[in-house]
């Protein structure tokens, strides 16, 4: 006898709807809206540097965005003038100092903190980084009564000091976490050819960090350049002034601003870092680490 197989009924399914798609004309408008935002952004920033390119050659600068009457003379009378190119020497030495001493401390201090433990070691690595979360005007009182105190006040080495104190925690974080990456193999080999450790620094460990470096550079020497409170605060000479307390200065002191030469005055004063970068950038994106250890 032939076995018979039943079929059952399927239950029915309702139908899927499709789902709702936007109509074009609230993506159109989405979008247009989108682009007008990036644009007012882009303005945004764009407009300020705009007016100083603009400014800085026009003949009759004003304090509006306008084409300018091409000229050179406010780069000459920045130059020429008997105050600014002070300035402008203050910045160069307090920046570099600072930023050489900031290196030698952090490549040191990265380095102990990489290759050697001791109890406290993560407390005080917090302790330095905490440095950094205080606001500067809120220590800036006790940063003066110690440089008074230390008769430091008033002076290059005083503000030296200071600037590159307040740049070492981020440097020390930086270098410690590049030393961290470089095997301690390659000092073991280095001190079997009979180095010292400071020998073994200078041959292995200097050479391998250079990308850490620069960004440690390039980072302090953009901190130092650009600050503003606290040569405001420890200087009171005219003479030992930096470029961002003249800039402060001419824009305040005289009824009658010099915008053309003050606009030149702030495409100096960029011009330093922006150099800086474009010589850093290789040096930053280069992996030299990856080379020694394949050599």
């Amino acid at each position: 006898m032939a076995a018979t197989t039943t079929v059952e009924p399927q239950a029915a399914t309702a139908p899927v709807s499709p789902p709702r798609r936007r109509t074009p004309t609230w993506s159109v408008v989405q979008r247009a809206l989108q682009y007008a935002l990036m644009v007012l952004l882009a303005l945004f920033c764009v407009v300020p540097f705009a007016w100083v390119a603009l400014t800085a050659v026009d003949a009759d600068g004003g304090p509006t965005v306008s084409l300018p009457a091409f000229t050179l003379d406010n780069f000459v009378r920045f130059f020429t003038d008997g105050g600014t190119p002070r300035l402008f020497l203050n910045s160069v030495i307090v920046s570099f100092a600072a930023t050489a001493l900031n290196l030698v401390c952090g490549l040191l201090g990265g380095y102990g903190l990489s290759r050697y433990r001791f109890r406290g070691r993560t407390t005080f690595m917090f302790g330095i980084l905490l440095i950094r979360v205080i606001p500067p005007p809120a220590t800036i009182v006790a940063l003066y009564l110690l440089m008074v105190k230390m008769q430091l006040d008033d002076s290059y080495l005083g503000l030296i000091l200071a600037e590159a104190a307040a740049a070492l925690p981020i440097t020390l974080w930086l270098l410690k976490g590049t030393i961290d990456a470089v095997p301690a193999e390659l000092e073991e080999a280095a001190w079997l050819d009979g180095n010292t450790r400071f020998g073994a620094i200078r041959r292995i460990i200097l050479p391998l960090v250079g990308p850490g470096l620069g960004a440690a550079a390039m980072l302090t020497f953009m901190h130092v350049w650009g600050d503003f409170l606290t040569p405001l605060v420890l200087l009171q000479s005219p003479d030992l002034y930096p470029l961002s307390i003249g800039l402060f200065r001419s824009f305040t002191a005289f009824h009658q601003v010099d915008w053309g030469v003050l606009a030149a005055s702030a495409l100096v004063y960029m011009a330093p870092p922006a150099v800086l970068y474009i010589f850093l950038r290789r040096h930053l994106m280069r992996s030299s680490l990856g080379g020694a250890i394949k050599g």
